[in-house]
């Protein structure tokens, strides 16, 4: 009764979002390309191609969820080299990145809307072994067909910030039968495994592999793209550099003004800003330069005129970016809930301040700030003063540094301990 009501209603609230949706896609670019994949509809050479597979199927929305799939889908390749994967994502951005780092025998698709006869046309077209969700994708007419089906489904990764949370226990009569279909949630951290059986998944389906996105087996930093994108601009390997990564409105004008600030004490300080939305780096360059800084797009190419600062505006390097830093500022942490992922950071050697809003890692946030990996500030104020005592002590930079990388060990094998959970799925469990 619940789902039929789900897909009553499934109409009525795609044309409530639909303008919103379209818009989104607009700014971001890109949603022409394969746009009929969303509706289920697929052109005769990938029928062909999928035809010939039955494959494992794993969702991810974004760029940061599709970094984490492809390193599982690596490591499932590996236990299973004949193996075949569909990796579909929501968004154009993590489209495009998958298309770019996707190894081969992983197939690239948009996601299909969860509306069940777009959903069964894609199920009959990919013909899933496994379906492997990651973090928070939990379709009801997904995971539905995929049980009809006696298809296994795993959620990896798995991610319940406090307000997902709150929303699910409110509303856990309408979810509960949802999440009860999933024959596998592998969390992050073992205090999360009662939370997922408080809202419906049997306590025993529930797994602590550790976290994919905090696992930093196997992770390569390539520092020569991104300094030879300063060394292009005139800005040399000596000068100390303050890293906004990941910032959301707001976080900009506020690092800027820091960044004014602080060049009277550091005359060599320069700016890095990496929008969390690469969309907005115009938007972000206009506010920038309405305080007097020379500010330049990475995407214009050579700037032969001295800069402040650099926005980064493309997608899938900012780990790379990140090895030229010298303190990073974690986005989405100061003004706005949520925060953003400090691990990239830290995996490139960094020392990481954050805002107070870390609700999406607060886990992580709360060891690392316990075990002096991290430093976590409440204002503006409070962040200028953890910037000047990074950049004047490189002792302090180099203790949060290997603080950081302790609290990250725990998850280290991470991927691979997932990944042999999945493969131990079988049909009809």
């Amino acid at each position: 009764m619940i789902r039929f009501i789900y897909n009553l209603l499934w109409p009525i609230g795609l044309l409530f979002f639909l303008p919103g949706y379209l818009v989104k896609m607009y700014r971001r670019g890109g949603y022409r390309e394969k746009f009929g994949q969303r509706l289920g509809l697929y052109d005769n050479n990938l029928r062909e191609r999928l035809a010939q597979h039955r494959s494992i199927w794993l969702h991810a929305v974004s760029v940061g969820e599709v970094g984490v799939a492809l390193k599982l889908a690596i490591e499932l390749r590996a236990l299973e080299p004949d193996g075949h994967c569909v990796l579909t994502t929501t968004t154009t951005t993590g489209f495009s990145f998958a298309n770019r780092n996707a190894p081969a025998g992983v197939e690239v698709m948009y996601n299909p809307l969860d509306f069940w006869p777009i959903m069964r046309r894609a199920f009959s077209v990919i013909r899933p072994a496994k379906i492997i969700l990651i973090e928070a994708e939990i379709w009801p007419n997904l995971a539905a067909e995929a049980h009809a089906q006696k298809i296994p489904l795993a959620l990896a990764n798995a991610r319940l910030s406090p307000q997902s949370e709150k929303h699910f226990r409110r509303f856990r009569l309408f979810v509960a039968p949802t999440f009860r279909l999933l024959d596998l949630v592998c969390v992050q951290e073992a205090a999360d495994a009662d939370r997922w059986a408080a809202l419906g998944v049997d306590r025993c389906r529930v797994q602590c592999p550790g976290s994919i996105k905090f696992d930093s087996t196997n992770v390569r930093i390539d520092r020569t793209g991104p300094e030879r994108i300063l060394g292009e601009r005139g800005i040399d390997k000596e000068r100390l550099i303050l890293f906004g990564g990941s910032t959301h409105p707001g976080e900009e004008e506020i690092l800027a003004r820091i960044f004014i600030d602080l060049r009277r004490k550091f005359p060599s300080l320069f700016l890095i800003i990496a929008p969390r939305h690469v969309e907005r780096a115009h938007e972000v360059q206009r506010a920038l330069e309405q305080l007097n800084l020379r500010v330049a797009l990475q995407s214009q190419g050579i700037v032969h005129q001295a800069i402040d600062c650099l926005i980064l505006d493309s997608t899938g390097e900012l780990q790379n970016s990140y090895a030229v830093a010298t303190v990073v500022f974690v986005g989405k942490s100061l003004v706005v809930h949520g925060g953003q992922n400090p691990v990239e950071a830290i995996a490139a050697g960094k020392p990481v301040v954050f805002g107070p809003h870390m609700e999406n890692f607060a886990a992580l946030a709360r060891s690392l700030v316990a075990a002096g990996g991290a430093i976590q500030v409440s204002s503006a104020d409070e962040l200028k003063a953890a910037v000047i005592d990074l950049l004047r002590d490189p002792n302090l930079r180099d203790r949060l540094i290997e603080n950081a990388r302790r609290v990250l060990e725990k998850h280290r094998g991470a991927t691979s301990r997932t990944a042999a959970l999945v493969a131990a799925l079988r049909a009809g469990v």
